[in-house]
């Protein structure tokens, strides 16, 4: 085989219902086409994983730049993403009898997904990754397209990332999917139930963001422990916010834009009870009050660095956004909204 593989895989925006993927929950999200990650394959003598020439930066000018840039873009890039994604990958064929050709190749990738805006960038790589992998192999047909999510996580698990699968599957499917994680599904199927949503159901959104966000990675940890402690009010905090997902599609279909609105700002509401003020980040909580001020609906994208917003009242009010978002310092832009997945792709 000669032929390059090349796949994108765009960034991923949760809109209602998280973070209750990791609770036995329910949760709206869709992949968004304003940032996206791309993998590319090569046949190669050897298997060699590309560094790239600003993300996995080892030459430096001096001492003060070398501590600048891990000030500022931290120690990771995605070599370790791409070698775990082919750990996971071959590990998954094996203890399945998914019989893999010989043959190397050479692993490139780049990305614009911005850093630390929980917008998962990390599995935006590795998604893209698979899917060259199961081209190159071309085993696409063998591995559902339901487990490949799991897949996604398992290699980030292996780095030590905190994730749940919602982030996974909008990347997989593309566009907009009503997800359902409950135990039941959960247990019985190794992966929950993923139901594609058309995307015009969406109203306008946009998306608002700050250069030097906080670590998302870390918003889950004291949240996920007194869940498993039983607590009571995270275990009926989570089924709530839960319920915003399954409230939410019923709102969507019905374009109950009012409804929704209300959701979206009740579900960071929760998490911010539920999570408190200081593992939120006051930088984070000051972009949700931006939208707020204006009276627009916003919530986080993920765990923090990012928020999505809904302007119920137009154009004029998106104008009023733009302009505190200009004053804040944050950077505000429409959002493009992937489509889902043509079944032959999937």
């Amino acid at each position: 085989m000669t032929t390059t593989i090349e796949h994108k895989s765009y960034a991923r925006v949760g809109l209602l219902g998280n973070p209750s993927d990791v609770y036995y929950g329910r949760t709206i999200s869709f992949s968004l086409a304003n940032f996206w990650a791309i993998v590319r394959l090569e046949p190669s003598d050897d298997l060699i994983i590309q560094p790239h020439h600003f993300h996995d930066l080892v030459r430096f000018k001096s001492i003060s730049q070398l501590v600048n840039r891990l000030e500022s873009e931290g120690y990771y890039g995605g070599v370790r993403l791409l070698m775990a994604i082919c750990k996971v990958f071959q590990k998954y064929c094996n203890e399945n009898n998914i019989e893999l050709k010989s043959g190397n190749f050479t692993l490139h990738y780049d990305t614009n997904i911005p850093r630390q805006t929980g917008l998962s960038g990390s599995s935006a790589i590795v998604s893209a990754a698979l899917n060259c992998l199961l081209d190159f192999y071309n085993v696409r047909h063998l591995i559902k397209v339901e487990v490949r999510p799991n897949l996604i996580l398992s290699a980030e698990k292996e780095l030590g990332i905190v994730a749940g699968l919602q982030d996974r599957v909008a990347q997989v499917y593309g566009g907009l999917v009503y997800m359902d994680f409950s135990k039941e599904h959960m247990d019985k199927l190794g992966h929950g139930i993923y139901t594609p949503m058309d995307t015009s159901l969406l109203p306008p959104l946009h998306l608002i963001y700050a250069e030097n966000p906080s670590d998302s990675g870390k918003v889950h940890s004291n949240v996920r422990k007194r869940w498993l402690d039983g607590e009571e009010f995270i275990i009926s905090s989570m089924k709530e916010v839960a319920n915003l997902a399954l409230e939410g599609r019923s709102a969507l279909l019905e374009e109950n834009y009012t409804k929704f609105a209300e959701l979206i700002n009740r579900n960071f509401d929760l998490r911010r009870l539920m999570f408190g003020d200081d593992a939120l980040g006051s930088m984070n909580i000051d972009m949700v009050t931006v939208a707020r001020k204006v009276g627009a609906a916003s919530k986080f994208t993920g765990s923090g660095g990012a928020v999505v917003v809904y302007c119920p009242e137009g154009p004029s009010q998106v104008k009023l956004l733009e302009d505190a978002c200009k004053e804040a310092g944050f950077i505000i832009q429409p959002v493009e909204i992937s489509q889902l997945q043509r079944v032959q792709e999937l």
